[in-house]
């Protein structure tokens, strides 16, 4: 087993998850063992972090606990939910020089609209270290101050596409995985990736595909087509309204905002959402195309 080590720990496990991959180890002392967890996925730019944080706060209207964790470095996951930019995990680390049992719940824990709790993992600096170890540290601290004891839900917003092992990490934890998506190419050619490294995560893990959530879209069309020809399934559609927009530069989620027919409309298709998921949803048999195959599908030449 070959490991690289850096300040921000073991960056590197050589893992069976893939054919040829080089994985973050999951420490079986961090598993998320009592909250249903879903790991939010999607092309850059679709509208994760605004789907992730209204349907955290969609769950807590439905009387869950709900704990959100953001993992990107741009750390605005929760950015609505708690009107700033607040501190990350990694901050909190190099505050007291990586050594963690100094830290208390309040250095990297903030509670959000509604109650929902929030943690912006953060990430090392550019071009160094491991997402995946960031990931793993969040929750092992989390686990340190019994916080995932009392949690009914945790969501984890992802950035964009996943190209390591490093990004991918978070599906250790999660039961099922949600891939946000327009009705349009870039979207749905970053999901056909998504759903690949699903199936791998899924060879030596419980994570599996619980279906796509239709964003910034009028029609769902070519999304509905190629579920159809994947195996996958549309959860929920949210259109490209300008109240959605708006909502990111007041810093609230959907449920503050004034209320007009649209948006009322929006926020009971996150409340049937939210629903949905706690009761359970089935684990999808989906089958990723090939390059080739989905440029020939959503008709290029």
């Amino acid at each position: 087993m070959t490991t690289v080590l850096d300040r921000y720990g073991p960056a590197r496990y050589r893992r069976d998850d893939g054919d040829g991959s080089v994985q973050v180890k999951l420490d079986p002392a961090i598993r998320i063992e009592t909250a249903k967890v879903f790991a939010v996925y999607g092309k850059g730019g679709i509208g994760k972090s605004t789907t992730s944080s209204n349907l955290s706060v969609a769950f807590s209207k439905l009387g869950k606990r709900v704990l959100q964790i953001g993992c990107d470095p741009k750390h605005d996951s929760t950015f609505t939910l708690t009107k700033r930019l607040v501190p990350t995990v990694i901050d909190a680390l190099e505050s007291v020089e990586f050594h963690s049992e100094e830290l208390r719940v309040e250095d990297f824990v903030y509670e959000g609209y509604n109650g929902v709790m929030c943690v912006e993992a953060g990430g090392p600096p550019a071009g160094t270290g491991c997402g995946g170890y960031v990931v793993g540290q969040t929750v092992k601290l989390l686990k340190e101050h019994h916080l995932l004891e009392d949690t009914d839900v945790v969501i984890f917003d992802v950035l964009g596409d996943v190209v390591c092992g490093g990004f991918a990490s978070p599906l250790q934890h999660a039961e099922r995985a949600l891939i946000v998506t327009a009705n349009d190419f870039d979207s749905i050619f970053a999901m056909n990736r998504i759903v690949a490294a699903i199936q791998a995560k899924s060879r030596n893990y419980d994570v599996r595909v619980g279906g796509v959530i239709a964003n910034r879209s009028a029609g769902t069309d070519e999304i509905d087509r190629f579920n159809a020809a994947t195996g996958l399934q549309r959860l929920a559609h949210f259109p490209d309204l300008d109240e959605i927009r708006r909502s990111r530069l007041k810093k609230a989620t959907l449920f503050e905002m004034e209320p007009t027919p649209a948006l009322e409309a929006v926020k009971a298709e996150y409340l049937r959402l939210a629903a949905r998921l706690w009761a359970g949803t089935e684990a999808l048999d989906a089958r990723p195309m090939k390059d080739r195959e989905i440029f020939d599908f959503l008709g290029f030449d």
